[in-house]
């Protein structure tokens, strides 16, 4: 028996599925530094950064 095309049919939809998560990843990265620059520029600011609060 010849399991050769189902084992490269498994790894081609793995290796598919990993490279979508890494693209995901990225662009939701983005969108979310996007956001975060938005809110520092309407003067929200992160509690963590040891500034006092007005």
């Amino acid at each position: 028996m010849d399991h050769a095309p189902f084992i490269l049919a498994a790894y081609g939809i793995t290796a598919l599925v990993f490279a979508s998560l890494v693209i995901w990843l990225i662009a939701d990265g983005r969108i979310q530094r996007h956001k975060l620059e938005a809110l520092e520029k309407a003067g929200v600011s992160r509690r963590s950064t040891g500034r006092p609060q007005a």
